[in-house]
C-alpha cells in the first residue's frame, strides 16, 4: 500500500524529546564555580600586553551591573536592554550582566548605520540602552532628534544607561522605500511589550495549546537582526530554548560532567557526545571571538567558551581587518585552538597566510569551523592545507531566523588529504541537538531525492520575528536556501536570491565564485550580478596572470556561467558581520564605470585606440600581451558572437560617455579600424583621423544607367516575369520552411492564380508545405525537356517536406502513437575551408534526369553546389569575400542570389556556377534574398541600411528603400496576401513594404535589435528580437502579443500549418518553443545550448513518423523534435558550433558546420512505431 511521502526530514539523534531547563547565565555560573581562578576572557590590542580576566571577575563585574539595572530599571514583564559598544575585555561581563536582571540583551553596533540602529531599536521598542562611556558623544549624535534620554553612569563598570522615550517616530519612515526580497513592504505595526500578571495562567495556556510566547517572563536570551541584504532586516528575538541546544551540542564533551545536572540528564548528554562529539572544548582551549555581537555566531562563540572553562580572545575590529597582525595575536601569541568563522573571514589572511600559519603543520588550530555562507571547494581548502596539518575542518549550516546553526558536517581527513583529487561537493551535514531539517520542493512536496528548498525549525527551537508574539511549537522557517538531497544527505545549492537567469539558464552566482577561486593566481574573489544585467567578477590577485582568468574560466565553467567583466582590485569588502558586502561591490563596479564614461579620460584618438584594442582583447579573452589587434580584424571573426558584439557596442558608449548611432552594424560587419573611425567621428569631430584604412565607398552603378539617390522607382504597373525557354520545374527548399515551387508557366501570368495554386496544393492529400497560405506554390503540367511530373511525385521526391493538410481527428478509443525513435547518421560532409554559417538551400527538380541540389557558402569565398545523394560537388565558385547569405534561387530556376560581405550580390548560374551578374551595395550583404513569383523581383538586404529591389533578367536595380538607420542582417519575407514585403533591421524596426514600389506601408519599433527574420502566417508577422520577445503584428501593422524567453532570440519563427498554424523559435535560453498563433506556448524543450538557428518543420513517408522539427543548438547538437509535443525522436553531435540552419528533404537532413564542413545526415528508423493505448 502507497504511504503518504513526507518531505526530506532529519532531527538531532535521540535528542528530540530534550528540553533543556538552563539559561545561557546558569551555565556561565556552572563553569564559573568549577575554573574561577582560570583565564575567562583575554584582549589583546597588538600595541600593548594584552589584558585577562579570570572566570571570577568576569562574574564579579557582571554582578555590579546587574545590581545597578535592577535598581534603575523598571524590569517587570519581559525586558530587553540594548548594548552600543565595541568588542573589549569587559564585554563578556556586560553581557552576563545584562541576562542576570534577568534581561535580553540586543547589541547595537556603533558603526551601522545610524538609521538602521534607531530602526532596530524602535522595532523593539527599547526602553533602556546600555552605552559605552567613550562612545556617548558617536551614540548622541547619530542618534539626535530621534528620542530623549536621560543618563545614570555606572561606576567602574565603563558603561551609561540611557533611558529613552521616543518621540511620535514612523518606524516604517526609517527604511523609506525599502522592501523584502519577496516585493512586500514594511510591516506597519511595532511590536510593544506586555506586562502579564498572572503568569502561570498564561503558561498553563501556552502548554496546553502547544504555543511559545514572547510574552513570558525571562523567556528572552537576545534580540538581533538579520543582515537586510534581501530587503528589510527582519527582528529576531531569540529563546533560551533555542540557542541553549546549539550551544551544549558544539561543547559537550567537558559540559555533560557538570555535577549540576540531574543524573538522567547527565546520562543523556553523555550518550550525545559519545555519539556525535564535535568540537569537544576542554578548559585547555582558546577560542576567538570572530564574530561581530550583532551576527548570532558571536553567542555561540562567548558561551561555548565561557561554560566549558576555556579562554575566549577578543581583538579590535581594525586589528581582524590586519591579516599579519591578527595571525600573529592567533596563533604566535595566543595559540587559538578553535575558530569559527565565515569563508570570507578566513579568506582575508590570504592562501599563502593560511597556509603557512592557520593550518600549517605546526598551527595550533585544533577546530576550523566555517559557516554563514557557502563552504569553500574542495580543490580551494586542499590548497590551503599543509600536508602534515591536523585541524579539524567542520562545515556549519544555519540561520538567523532559528539561531544560531542548524547542521554540522565534518570533513573527513581522507577527503582533505593532498594525495587525493576527490572534489565531491561538501554536504551539510547532520541536524544539531533539538534541531529539525526539511526539504521541500515549491509546493511544499516532498523531496526524497533531488532538490528543494530547507526548513529549520524544532519542538522548541522557535525565535519570534518582527511582531509574532505568540508561535507554535515545532515551526519550521523557510530559509531561502536550495539544496540538493542525495543518499540522505543535504548538498547547498544556493540562495534564492544568488539564483540568477542568464541567457536562459539558471545559474547560481557561488558556484562562479567557487570557480573562481580556484584558480591559481587569484587570491580571493567575489562575484556580483550587477543590476540585474551584468555577472562581475571581482579578483584580488597573487600576480599579473589573474587578468587571464576569464579565459581560465571558460576551462571550468559553461558559456552562459562566464562573467561579463573582470574588475582587479586590492581587497574585498566585507560587511559588520564578516560576509562579502555586495552593495559596496556594487558601488566599486559603478565608479569603475564612471571612470571610464569620463570623457576627459579619453585624451584623443591614440588613446581611443588603445582602449578599443583593450576592450577587444577583454571580451574575445585574448591575453594583454598578445600582439595589437589588426586593423583589418573582424569582430564576428575573431571569436566574437551576436552576444559579444552587444557587449562590445555598450563597453564602447560607456567609454565614451555618450550613444553612438550605428555603432551595432559597424561592429558586425567592419573591421575595427572602420569601428575606431565610427567611434572617432562621434567623440572627436574635429579631430583628424591617424589612421589610413583604404576605406573604398562602394557605389551601386545601375546597368540602366540611372542614378536613384535614395528614392524609389515606381512602376506604372506590376510586371510578371515571361518564362524563358529554359524554364526549369523545381521545389525550393529554404531555412524556416520558407519553400519556393515554380512548376506552372501558366499560373504564373496570372497573379490572382497565387492563391489558388496553394490552396489546390494544400488540398492534395499526399503533399502539404509546412508554410502557410502565403507560401509561393505552383503546379506542374510540362517542362521543356518533355518529362512531366504530377505535383505528387513531385511531393514525393521532395520527401514530403511539410504535413498534410487534412489530419485525421483521434478515433473514440484515443490512441496515442509514441514517436518513433531515429538514429541520425552523417551520409557525407563537404569541406568549404572555413565556417558554414549560412544556410543551405536544397532544389529538388521535377525530371528523373537531374538530382536534387545543396546550395551553401562559406566564410572562405567558397559557393558550392554539392549533389544531396551522393555528396559530389558538382561545382564550386570562389567569391570576393565571406559568405553568411543563405542562397536563393530565382523564379526559373536557372539562377542562385547570394549576398557577400564585400557588398556586392552575386547572381550565378545554377547549372555551373558561373556569374551572371553583379550588383553593388554600400556595404556587407548577410541578409538573404527572396523572390517575387510573381515578378520574378530578388529582394535583399545590406548593412547599408538599404532594402534592394533587383531584377536579374534585365540586370537592373529596381528600387532601394533606406530603413531609417538600421541595417538589415535579417532576410526580409515576402507575403502574398497581402502583398506586402517585410524587412526588419538592426535597429529594431519591422517595416511593411510594398514590393512594387518600395514605397512604406507601415513601421514598428521593437526597440532592440533584430537579427531575426520575419515570418508570416495567413493573420499575422512575426518576429524574434535580442530583448528575449517573439513579438506578433497583424498585417496592418498593430501588435497583437509577444511572448517572453529568457535570453535573446536570434532564430527566425518558423511558422506551420502541419496541424494547427503553429510557430515554432528558438532562444538563447537553450529552449525551443512552440506556440499557437496566440502567443500562448504549447511546450519547449531544453536544449544543451543556445538555439541561434532556425527550426524547420518536416514530415516524411520514408520515415512512417509524425510530424517532426529539426532544430540545433550552437554547441554542434542537431535534434529532432516530435512537433507535436517536443519529444526528442533524434540526437547527433556535430564536431563544431552550428550556427546554420537546418533544412530536411526527405530522410535528409542538411546543415552547416563551423569546423569548416556542411553536413548530409540520414535520418533512420531506429524501431517500428509503438502504439499504446491512453489512460
Amino acid at each position: 500500500m502507497a504511504s503518504r511521502r513526507r518531505p526530506w526530514r532529519a532531527a538531532g539523534a535521540g535528542t528530540e524529546d530534550y528540553a533543556p531547563k538552563m539559561t545561557l547565565q546558569e551555565m556561565v555560573h556552572q563553569a564559573a564555580s568549577l575554573y574561577s581562578d582560570r583565564k575567562a576572557v583575554c584582549f589583546d590590542e597588538c600595541n600593548k600586553p594584552p589584558v585577562f580576566y579570570t572566570y571570577k571577575e568576569v562574574v564579579s563585574l557582571a554582578t555590579e551591573l546587574t545590581v545597578f539595572l535592577q535598581h534603575y530599571c523598571d524590569h517587570r514583564g519581559t525586558f530587553e536592554i540594548g548594548l552600543y559598544c565595541y568588542p573589549g575585555i569587559n564585554l563578556p561581563s556586560w553581557i552576563l550582566g545584562i541576562l542576570q536582571v534577568p534581561a535580553a540583551y540586543s547589541p547595537l553596533d556603533p558603526d551601522a548605520p545610524p538609521v538602521l540602529s534607531t530602526y532596530f531599536m524602535k522595532k523593539c521598542n527599547l526602553q533602556y540602552i546600555l552605552v559605552e562611556n567613550d562612545k556617548i558623544n558617536k551614540f548622541k549624535i547619530s542618534h539626535a532628534g530621534w528620542f530623549y534620554e536621560s543618563s545614570f553612569a555606572i561606576d567602574h563598570v565603563g558603561l551609561t544607561l540611557f533611558q529613552i522615550n521616543w518621540n511620535d517616530v514612523d518606524v516604517n519612515m526609517l527604511l523609506d522605500g525599502a522592501e523584502d526580497k519577496n516585493g512586500i513592504s514594511k510591516a506597519t505595526s511595532n511590536w510593544e511589550t506586555d506586562y502579564v500578571a498572572d503568569l502561570d495562567q498564561l503558561k498553563a495556556k501556552t502548554s496546553q495549546r502547544g504555543y511559545m510566547d514572547v510574552r513570558q517572563q525571562h523567556s528572552l536570551a537576545y534580540i538581533l537582526h538579520t543582515s537586510g541584504t534581501t530587503g528589510i532586516p527582519k527582528i529576531v528575538r531569540v529563546p533560551h530554548k533555542c540557542i541553549v541546544p546549539n550551544i551544549l551540542h558544539l561543547h559537550l564533551a567537558v559540559f555533560c560532567e557538570s555535577p549540576h545536572w540531574s543524573a538522567k540528564e547527565r546520562e543523556k548528554l553523555q550518550k550525545l557526545a559519545a555519539a556525535e562529539s564535535l568540537f569537544k572544548i576542554t578548559p585547555d582551549d582558546m577560542l576567538f571571538m570572530a564574530s561581530p555581537l550583532t551576527f548570532d555566531p558571536s553567542v555561540v562563540e562567548l558561551f561555548v567558551s565561557l561554560i566549558s572553562g576555556a579562554s575566549l580572545l577578543i581583538v579590535p575590529n581594525p586589528i581582524k581587518m590586519m591579516p599579519l597582525k591578527l595571525s600573529a595575536a592567533l596563533f604566535h601569541r595566543h595559540r587559538v585552538t578553535v575558530l569559527q568563522a565565515t569563508p570570507t573571514f578566513l579568506r582575508r589572511f590570504g592562501a599563502q597566510l593560511i597556509k603557512s600559519t592557520v593550518l600549517s603543520a605546526s598551527t595550533s588550530l585544533r577546530v576550523l569551523a566555517l559557516g554563514g555562507e557557502a563552504f569553500p571547494a574542495l580543490n580551494v581548502l586542499r590548497s590551503w592545507k599543509s600536508r602534515e596539518n591536523k585541524t579539524h575542518v567542520f562545515n556549519l549550516y544555519g540561520i538567523t531566523e532559528v539561531s544560531s546553526w542548524a547542521t554540522c558536517y565534518r570533513i573527513p581527513e581522507e577527503v582533505l588529504s593532498s594525495d587525493l583529487r576527490f572534489d565531491s561537493p561538501v554536504p551539510l551535514g547532520s541536524p544539531l541537538l533539538g534541531t529539525t531539517v526539511e526539504v521541500r520542493d515549491a509546493t511544499g512536496s516532498a523531496v526524497l531525492d533531488g532538490e528543494g528548498q530547507v526548513f529549520i525549525g524544532g519542538k522548541e527551537r522557535v525565535c519570534f520575528l518582527d511582531d509574532e508574539v505568540i508561535v507554535p511549537l515545532n515551526t519550521m522557517r523557510e530559509t531561502g536556501d536550495f539544496v540538493r538531497v542525495k543518499d540522505a544527505e543535504m548538498f547547498f545549492l544556493g540562495r534564492k536570491d544568488s539564483q540568477i537567469k542568464r541567457h536562459g539558464k539558471r545559474l547560481n552566482i557561488e558556484c562562479v565564485q567557487q570557480a573562481a577561486e580556484g584558480l591559481c593566481h587569484v587570491e580571493a574573489c567575489a562575484v556580483t550580478w550587477y543590476q540585474q544585467e551584468k555577472l562581475i567578477l571581482f579578483v584580488v590577485p597573487k600576480d599579473n596572470l589573474a587578468r587571464d582568468t576569464l579565459k581560465e574560466l571558460q576551462k571550468h565553467l559553461p558559456t552562459y556561467a562566464i562573467p561579463d567583466e573582470l574588475v582587479l582590485i586590492e581587497t574585498l569588502p566585507f560587511t559588520l558581520h564578516g560576509k562579502i558586502d555586495v552593495s559596496e561591490l556594487s558601488k566599486i563596479y559603478s565608479n569603475h564605470l564612471n571612470f571610464r564614461r569620463h570623457d576627459s579620460k579619453l585624451s584623443g584618438a591614440e588613446e581611443l585606440w588603445e582602449r578599443l584594442q583593450y576592450l577587444w582583447k577583454s571580451l574575445l579573452s585574448l591575453p594583454d600581451d598578445s600582439p595589437s589587434i589588426s586593423k583589418d580584424s573582424l569582430f564576428l571573426y575573431s571569436g566574437g558572437d551576436s552576444l559579444k558584439s552587444l557587449r562590445f557596442h555598450d563597453e564602447i558608449e560607456n567609454l565614451t560617455g555618450k550613444a553612438i548611432p550605428g555603432l551595432l552594424e559597424v561592429i558586425l560587419s567592419s573591421s575595427i579600424a572602420q569601428v575606431y573611425q565610427h567611434v572617432l567621428k562621434a567623440v572627436f569631430p574635429s579631430e583628424d583621423q591617424i589612421m589610413d584604412h583604404n576605406t573604398v565607398k562602394r557605389t551601386l552603378t545601375e546597368r540602366s544607367g540611372g542614378e536613384f539617390h535614395g528614392e524609389h522607382t515606381k512602376p506604372k504597373s506590376r510586371r510578371y516575369f515571361n518564362a524563358p525557354a529554359g524554364l526549369i520545374a523545381f521545389i525550393a527548399l529554404n531555412r524556416g520552411n520558407r519553400m519556393l515551387s515554380m512548376t506552372s508557366p501558366e499560373s504564373l501570368m496570372n497573379p490572382y492564380n497565387v492563391g489558388q495554386a496553394g490552396k489546390k496544393l494544400r488540398q492534395q492529400a499526399s503533399y502539404s508545405s509546412a508554410v502557410t497560405s502565403n507560401t509561393m506554390k505552383y503546379e506542374v503540367t510540362e517542362n521543356k525537356s518533355g518529362k512531366s511530373r504530377s505535383s505528387p511525385e513531385i511531393a514525393r521526391k521532395a520527401n514530403e517536406t511539410g504535413t498534410h493538410s487534412v489530419e485525421q481527428a483521434p478515433s473514440e478509443e484515443t490512441f496515442l502513437k509514441m514517436p518513433e525513435k531515429l538514429i541520425l547518421h552523417v551520409r557525407w560532409k563537404s569541406n568549404m575551408g572555413k565556417c558554414v554559417d549560412a544556410s543551405p538551400l536544397v532544389i529538388i527538380p521535377a525530371t528523373d534526369d537531374l538530382s536534387a541540389t545543396v546550395y551553401v557558402g562559406s566564410h572562405s569565398h567558397t559557393m558550392q553546389a554539392i549533389d544531396l545523394c551522393s555528396g559530389k560537388i558538382k561545382w564550386e565558385r570562389i567569391l570576393g569575400d565571406r559568405i553568411e547569405s543563405s542562397a536563393c534561387v530565382s523564379k526559373c530556376g536557372n539562377f542562385i542570389i547570394v549576398g557577400c560581405y564585400n557588398g556586392l550580390v552575386y547572381v550565378l548560374r545554377s547549372q555551373n556556377g558561373e556569374i551572371h551578374c553583379i550588383f553593388t551595395t554600400e556595404d556587407a550583404v548577410k541578409s538573404s534574398a527572396v523572390v517575387h513569383p510573381s515578378t520574378g523581383l530578388v529582394y535583399i538586404g545590406s548593412h547599408d541600411q538599404h532594402i534592394y529591389a533587383l531584377d536579374i533578367y534585365k540586370e537592373e536595380r529596381v528600387w532601394k528603400l533606406h530603413c531609417e538607420g538600421g541595417a538589415v542582417f535579417s532576410s526580409p519575407y515576402l507575403s502574398i496576401l497581402p502583398d506586402h514585403l517585410y524587412v526588419a533591421t538592426l535597429g529594431g524596426l519591422l517595416l511593411a513594404v510594398n514590393p512594387d514600389t518600395g514605397s512604406k506601408i507601415w513601421k514598428s519599433s521593437c526597440g532592440k535589435p533584430l537579427f531575426s527574420s520575419p515570418h508570416c502566417s495567413e493573420q499575422y508577422v512575426c518576429i524574434g528580437c535580442v530583448d528575449g520577445n517573439v513579438h506578433c503584428f497583424s498585417h496592418s501593422g498593430e501588435k497583437v502579443w509577444q511572448f517572453s524567453t529568457s535570453g535573446p532570440v536570434f532564430s527566425s519563427p518558423c511558422i506551420s500549418s502541419l496541424i494547427k498554424q503553429e510557430i515554432y523559435f528558438g532562444s538563447h535560453d537553450r529552449f525551443i518553443y512552440c506556440c499557437n498563433m496566440e502567443g500562448n506556448l504549447l511546450w519547449k524543450f531544453e536544449t544543451t545550448s543556445s538555439v541561434y538557428a532556425t527550426p524547420f518543420v518536416f514530415h516524411s513517408h520514408d520515415l512512417e513518423s509524425e510530424t517532426l522539427l529539426a532544430a540545433t543548438s550552437t554547441d554542434g547538437t542537431v535534434w529532432v523534435l516530435n512537433a507535436k509535443n517536443g519529444l526528442v525522436a533524434g540526437v547527433e553531435k556535430l564536431p563544431g558550433e552550428v550556427f546554420s540552419s537546418p533544412v530536411v528533404c526527405g530522410s535528409r537532413l542538411v546543415v552547416g558546420c563551423r569546423n569548416d564542413y556542411v553536413y548530409c545526415l540520414d535520418l533512420c528508423i531506429a524501431e517500428k512505431t509503438r502504439t499504446t493505448r491512453m489512460c
